[in-house]
C-alpha cells in the first residue's frame, strides 16, 4: 500500500487527500501533517478557552464566488450548501465591494469546518505540531524529518505549505528544486497582516448596524467582523466573538514584533472606530506573515512536480489565486499530477 504525506491541513491540502481517497485506484495510506496546532491554515476558526461553542474566523472571512466558478467548481459548492457547511451570506458587510453575479458564502460553523470536512472524507491520520525540516531520497522512498519525533519514509509527497516555507527545507530537495523552478518559487510573494479575536460573555451586546465592516481611514485596522452576526447564528447563551484585521503596511510594520505590543496598539485604534466595548473575556492574536498571495508562481498550472519518480509534488495558493477557488484549483491540478501514480 502506497503511503502518501501531504504537508500542511489547510484547504488545499485538506481538499488533495479528500480527492485521492476519491480517485485512487489502489489502496493509499494518507497522513496529513501540519506544523500547527490545529487545521484550517489561513482558513483557521480559534475557540474561546471559556466556551469552545464561541469561535472566531481569524483568517477568510466569506467566500466569494464567481459566475465562471459557480459553474467550474459546481459540485464543490453544491457538496458544502447540501451539508449546511456552507450558507449565503444575508448579513450587513458595510464597503463591501460586489461584483455583478457574484455570490458569497459564510461558513456557520467556523471557516475551518469546511477543511474538517475534507480531512473526515480523506480518513487520513493527522498529526499537528509536526514541522518539516528536512526532505531526503532513500532507497527510492522519501525520508521525510521533522522537529520532533524520528523521520518517516512515504511513496509520494505534497507539500501545500507557503513557497517561503518549502525554500527553507533542508536535505536532498534542495538539489532536485531546478535553478527555473527555484526562480518561480523565489518570486511568490504573501501580503502580511494580524488577526485579532476577542471573545465575550454571553449576553454582552454590540450595538452596531453591521455584522463587518471594512475600513478605509485608519493605518492600523482595515476590516472588524462581529463573528457570530456575520455567519447568522447569534445566541443569548454563547457570547458574541469579534475579529479585527489588521491593514498590510501595519502587518508589515510590526512583523518582528511581539502579540502582546501589537495586541495594545490594535485595541487603542479599536476604541477610536467602536468606542465603549467591553472588556473581552479572551484574546486570540494570529500573525500571518503569510497572510494572502501577492504574486503566484508565473507559469506553475497550479502545481508544481520537482521529482517524478518517486514523486514530490508542490500545491497551494502560491501556485493559483488567494482565495478558495484558487486552493480547488490547485488541488485539482495536484491531483491530476499524482493520477498516473495512484
Amino acid at each position: 500500500m502506497a503511503r502518501v504525506l501531504i504537508v500542511g491541513a489547510g484547504l488545499t491540502g485538506s481538499l488533495c487527500a479528500a480527492l485521492l481517497r476519491r480517485e485512487a485506484s489502489s489502496p493509499l495510506r494518507l497522513t496529513v501533517w501540519d506544523k500547527a496546532g490545529d487545521s484550517g491554515g489561513r482558513m483557521t476558526t480559534a475557540s474561546s478557552p471559556h466556551n469552545p461553542q464561541s469561535t472566531v474566523d481569524l483568517g477568510a472571512q466569506y467566500i466569494t464566488c464567481t459566475p465562471h466558478y459557480a459553474k467550474t467548481h459546481q459540485s464543490f459548492y453544491d457538496e458544502l450548501l447540501a451539508g449546511g457547511i456552507l450558507k449565503p451570506l444575508i448579513s450587513p458587510i458595510d464597503g463591501m465591494v460586489t461584483k455583478e453575479g457574484d455570490c458569497n458564502f459564510v461558513a456557520p460553523h467556523g471557516v475551518s469546518s469546511i477543511i474538517n470536512h475534507y480531512l473526515k472524507q480523506s480518513g487520513a491520520d493527522i498529526c499537528f505540531r509536526q514541522r518539516v525540516t528536512q526532505i531526503n531520497l532513500r532507497d527510492n522512498k522519501w525520508e521525510v524529518s521533522r522537529e520532533t519525533g524520528s523521520s518517516e519514509q512515504f511513496d509520494i509527497v505534497v507539500l501545500t505549505m507557503p513557497a517561503p516555507q518549502i525554500l527553507q527545507l533542508r536535505g536532498d530537495i534542495t538539489n532536485l528544486i531546478s535553478e527555473c523552478q527555484r526562480q518561480q518559487l523565489e518570486s511568490v510573494s504573501y501580503s502580511s497582516r494580524y488577526a485579532l479575536g476577542l471573545f465575550y460573555e454571553a449576553g454582552t451586546k454590540i450595538d452596531v448596524p453591521w455584522a463587518g465592516r471594512y475600513i478605509t481611514s485608519n493605518p492600523c485596522i482595515r476590516f472588524i467582523s462581529i463573528d457570530n452576526k456575520k455567519r447568522n447564528i447569534e445566541s443569548s447563551e454563547i457570547g458574541p466573538s469579534l475579529v479585527i484585521h489588521t491593514t498590510v503596511p501595519f502587518g508589515v510594520t510590526h512583523l518582528e514584533h511581539s502579540t502582546e505590543d501589537v495586541q495594545e496598539l490594535i485595541f487603542k485604534q479599536l476604541e477610536n472606530i467602536v468606542p465603549g466595548l467591553p472588556q473581552p473575556v479572551a484574546t486570540k492574536c494570529q500573525k500571518w506573515r503569510h497572510s494572502q498571495v501577492t504574486n503566484a508562481a508565473a507559469n506553475s498550472l497550479g502545481q508544481m512536480t520537482l521529482h517524478l519518480q518517486p514523486l514530490l509534488v508542490c500545491g497551494g495558493d502560491g501556485f493559483t489565486q488567494s482565495n478558495f477557488d484558487g486552493c480547488i484549483t490547485s488541488a485539482l491540478c495536484v491531483l491530476e499530477a499524482l493520477k498516473k501514480h495512484i
